[in-house]
């Protein structure tokens, strides 16, 4: 594939920047052997609507919305207008004890689209922080009750709910965690939704059956760890981490019958698939559930500035509206000014181009053209819902064989993550669980963009069989 080439108004210095990039930066979960070695990392410069140009002028489609963030688009400047402005009038207050009328009029914004009475709203500046807040607040609201001993966070096998103690506590992948033991006491794991290997979990069945008997294993790590010692279950509509496992029919329903039978909050980690990811503002209204928490960030904002924040339940609330009680937490930079104008900016977009139904309208399409890959013996499993998908890959389809350990480092970080890339496609190839390719793609695409991205993944993953 040919790969377009632009000129640039200004010109990078492209030596001079992987050397500073060699001495100074740190990047995250990234392997720095990659730039101590000589290689250099691809240094991304400019966005316009689904793709991202690097320093050398190359043109990439945006095949992950940057890290599942930029979902109306590169380029809107009419954001950073908003974004200009506010910083003139107001760059930064903080909401200690004080307000803001852009922190304000978000909060109200947020609470209209939310389910049920989840009217309260607590800025962060991210979603790790977001999921550490409802941590916290779980904590402190069952102390308030009187009850003590409910501290306990369940959550699922191979999800990420961020990097905070906290959060990283709540996160079950083990590689992530260990190397920062001892963490904050009281996660467990319970089964995930990938229906793809429900047979390695125990269970022979229908996808409505697999959802109740995965829902069950929440009550069953309730009843074992005891009821009285369970603060709270979070969960994340389609779980990212593993690749995209969307909920069975039923699932929530019955998670949410178990939290409420035995008293337990439930949290809707939707940092990821709000704002239009699955087609709503809000992803439990995609499966109509509704939650005790929403944890949520990344496309509020549309990436344009960072902001993240805790949607809480009345009753949750309930205890805090009352003498003395607070709540000791907070971020400096949470409901920033500048952050909270650019995300009511962002929401009227997304109103006016009717972005949640063109993702609902265009979803089947896209799931079409990447399912078109199940043709290739690669590819065992196309998943997910929205705009958000997993493909996920294996050695012999029939078996459902995936691969080792070294094969799925020479497959990934070897070959396909450089390869696709190469292609003309940033996405994720990815390894924790089995090996996938994740595809977020911003929200403005359509079925023209759909098949590009299908023959990208076509092409590569057709030589990677060919490499094995």
């Amino acid at each position: 594939m040919t790969i377009e080439k632009v000129t640039f108004m200004s010109e990078f210095d492209e030596a001079d920047l992987q050397q500073k990039a060699k001495d100074h930066l740190w990047m995250h979960f990234s392997r720095q052997s990659v730039m101590e070695d000589g290689h250099g990392v691809p240094i991304i410069v400019r966005g316009e609507g689904h793709h991202i140009y690097d320093s050398k002028g190359k043109k990439y489609f945006d095949g992950l919305s940057g890290l599942f963030v930029v979902n109306a688009g590169h380029g809107r400047k009419r954001l950073a207008e908003v974004a200009a402005k506010q910083a003139e009038e107001l760059a930064f207050f903080p909401l200690w004890s004080y307000a803001h009328p852009k922190a304000i009029e978000l909060a109200d914004r947020l609470a209209g689209y939310a389910p049920g009475d989840l009217n309260r709203v607590f800025f962060s500046t991210g979603g790790g922080e977001a999921v550490e807040t409802a941590f916290k607040l779980a904590k402190q609201y069952w102390k308030l009750q009187g009850r003590h001993t409910k501290h306990k966070v369940i959550s699922r096998a191979v999800a990420y709910h961020g990097t905070p103690q906290g959060a990283l506590a709540i996160t079950g992948i083990p590689g992530m965690k260990e190397m920062f033991e001892p963490l904050v006491p009281g996660g467990f794991r319970v089964p995930n939704t990938n229906y793809y290997r429900a047979e390695e979990m125990g269970f022979h069945g229908t996808e409505e059956e697999f959802g109740l008997w995965a829902a069950n294993r929440i009550e069953e790590m309730i009843q074992f760890e005891g009821p009285e010692t369970v603060a709270a279950v979070f969960l994340e509509p389609v779980q990212n981490s593993g690749g995209c496992f969307p909920p069975p029919p039923g699932y929530f329903q019955r998670v949410r019958e178990i939290c409420d039978e035995y008293d337990v909050l439930l949290v809707s980690d939707e940092v990821i698939c709000a704002f239009g990811r699955l087609g709503h503002m809000f992803a439990c209204d995609a499966y109509d559930y509704i939650p005790d928490m929403i944890t949520c960030a990344k496309g509020m904002t549309s990436g344009y500035s960072p902001i993240g924040a805790t949607i809480v339940s009345d009753r949750v609330y309930e205890p805090f509206k009352h003498g003395a009680t607070t709540f000791y937490h907070g971020y400096t930079f949470g409901g920033h000014p500048v952050s909270a104008a650019v995300a009511l900016e962002n929401l009227d977009i997304f109103e006016e181009e009717k972005i949640n139904e063109h993702v609902r309208e265009n979803s089947p399409k896209f799931r079409a053209a990447l399912e078109r890959l199940l043709d290739l013996p690669i590819v065992g499993d196309v998943r997910g819902d929205g705009y958000f998908f997993g493909i996920e890959l294996v050695k012999n389809k029939e078996t459902k064989e995936t691969f080792s350990d070294d094969e799925s480092e020479r497959l990934l970080r070897g070959f396909l993550s450089k390869a696709l890339y190469d292609a003309g496609l940033y996405c994720r190839a990815d390894d924790r669980g089995d090996p996938v390719i994740q595809l977020a793609p911003p929200l403005t695409i359509g079925p023209a963009e759909f098949d590009e991205i299908e023959s990208i993944l076509r092409s590569v993953l057709t030589e990677a069989w060919s490499r094995l």
